[in-house]
């Protein structure tokens, strides 16, 4: 049979996220930091050290904490803890809690951030060790006055944030006399969403239940800050002798296996900027992106942000102003919208999380929901392993372990496939993702599971994403699975994802409907859930 070239899927190779040269990111970046920073700062009236302790905002613009650091101080301290908890195990199933790949993005973005700051009149000092041992060693030997951080909002990062605060005011320094009585201070800055925990219109702990009240309520009552500008200057460092070395992060990753086809991310504040300025103007798909952001395959269907936003080397601001940049100097639309919409959607599991406590990961999820949920080692090695049968759950899976990536879409169909056709414990599909995610995030990983099984805030339960159904809408032509699943490229492109016996086995039948073409065609027996279509939000980003 003939085939015209639009069904051939991409000829296999990486592409790389941003795709820039190295040269065309180093202006990209020194423009940004011209229009985000500024030369004429407020006096800098501060004394002694400020030590600046960095956590989920490895990034130097609009950076709120390593601004009052400055500001407070003569010279800045910046620390980043390699803390082995990260590198520990998930809390119910043992899967690494920081799989390689986002290691490997953790580490770039340590270098690139390392890289900066020494541009800027600083340096990064990178130690092994718990936040709440190192951080009082270094306040004692620095007679620091105050520590700066990025608040977070999780159970873990909570208890770590308590310890280093008791450990903290421990600390005598015969430097200060303030110091001897007081101890070093912490001072958590909020910083890890677009709309400011001050500026909303509620407490969070009465924060609406169902999104589209939230939304509705911070868009009319709430204004987005702009970024906060630092100086271009940021030294002078206090005397240092060793500023530590990437071999304190880089014992924790393994061999990462080579790889022929998928996305590679690049870690740091450079590449994030240099994405943002790629899809936003270079190739100017800010534009459409509410028309392509469902897609599978490639990089350029959605912004693919995410990454870079779970690890704070793009803050939300900063894209919110770069949209509104865009809307002045290109275009105006319903794109444009959409895009600061995905924004609040990925604040609202921010603040849904402070709201819901620990209930977030607990089996019942925050309404306590009663389930006879499975924990088959062998249905779900099949789903995470990419062996389960379907195509599109496959592709998808095998995506994410390569790459460390999945489309928004893909997220939501693998899900209602763990949870609904499998019957599988939604927190085994939960930790898994936290282990291979680059934008894992708990507030919006774990926000996101609790709402595809059901057991989240919204009372619209039974969300079912039918695989055929899906794979007629968005890989029509069998593309994306091609791709991936390499043994299906000679079939036809309608057979693609329907192979019957050209492929593995199901694991499982469908809770609605069947997977063969002619039942797929008239989809009747398989209920529509559109409410759920919009609903998988991480990070910020559709994918």
């Amino acid at each position: 049979m003939h085939h015209s070239n639009s069904s051939r899927p991409p000829a296999a190779g990486v592409q790389l996220v941003p795709g820039l040269t190295a040269e065309e990111m180093g202006t990209v970046v020194e423009r940004t930091f011209e229009r985000y920073t500024s030369s004429s700062m407020p006096t800098r009236k501060g004394k002694g050290v400020a030590i600046v302790w960095f956590r989920n905002d490895l990034r130097i613009l609009d950076n709120e904490a390593l601004f009052q650091a400055w500001i407070s101080s003569e010279a800045v301290l910046p620390v980043y803890c390699v803390d082995p908890r990260l590198f520990g195990s998930t809390h119910n199933f043992g899967f690494p809690k920081t799989g390689v790949l986002r290691t490997r993005f953790l580490m770039e973005s340590l270098v690139d951030l390392k890289r900066n700051l020494t541009k800027h009149g600083l340096d990064l000092l990178i130690k092994q060790g718990k936040p709440e041992d190192l951080l009082p060693s270094l306040a004692k030997a620095y007679a620091a006055h105050t520590v700066y951080a990025q608040k977070e909002t999780c159970s873990e990062e909570l208890n770590v944030e308590q310890l280093v605060a008791r450990n903290l005011k421990l600390v005598t320094s015969s430097a200060s006399e303030s110091n001897s009585i007081y101890g070093t201070r912490l001072k958590l800055i909020w910083g890890g969403s677009m709309y400011h925990i001050d500026d909303l219109p509620f407490d969070c702990k009465i924060l609406p239940d169902v999104y589209t009240q939230f939304r509705k309520s911070v868009e009319f009552k709430s204004k987005v800050r702009g970024s906060v500008k630092l100086p271009s200057a940021l030294g002078p460092p206090p005397q240092v002798g060793d500023w530590g070395c990437f071999s304190e992060i880089s014992q924790f990753a393994v061999e990462i296996p080579k790889v022929d086809r998928g996305m590679r991310f690049l870690g740091g504040e450079s590449a994030g900027l240099s994405r943002l300025h790629e899809y936003f103007w270079n190739k100017d798909l800010l534009g459409i992106y509410k028309e392509t952001r469902n897609g599978m395959l490639g990089p350029d269907y959605s912004t693919k942000f995410s990454p870079w936003l779970a690890t704070g080397c793009l803050s939300a601001r900063l894209i919110h102003d770069e949209v509104k940049r865009y809307e002045a100097e290109r275009q105006s639309n319903n794109s444009t919208y959409w895009l600061v919409f995905e924004l609040i959607w990925r604040d609202y599991f921010r603040f849904l999380s402070i709201k819901q406590g620990n209930s977030l990961f607990h089996l019942g999820g925050p309404r306590k929901v009663e389930n006879n949920w499975s924990t088959d080692r062998n249905l779900f090695d099949a789903w995470k392993d990419g062996r389960t049968g379907y195509p599109l759950v496959d592709a998808n899976m095998k995506e994410l372990s390569t790459t460390g990536f999945m489309s928004n879409r893909g997220r939501q169909i693998v899900c209602s496939f763990l949870v609904r056709d499998m019957g599988i414990d939604w927190r085994m599909g939960a930790e898994w993702f936290e282990s291979c995610l680059l934008d894992y995030d708990p507030c919006s990983n774990y926000g996101n599971w609790t709402y595809g099984a059901g057991v989240g805030n919204d009372p619209r339960e039974d969300r079912y994403f039918s695989i055929p159904k899906q794979a007629q809408n968005y890989d029509p032509e069998g593309k994306f699975v091609a791709y991936w699943l390499s043994e299906l490229q000679p079939l036809p492109k309608e057979k693609r994802n329907f192979p019957g016996h050209s492929y593995i086995k199901t694991i499982v039948p469908l809770k609605f409907g069947s997977h063969n073409r002619t039942v797929a065609k008239g989809a009747a027996s398989v209920p529509r859930r559109t409410s759920a279509e919009n609903k998988w939000k991480r990070d910020g980003k559709r994918g």
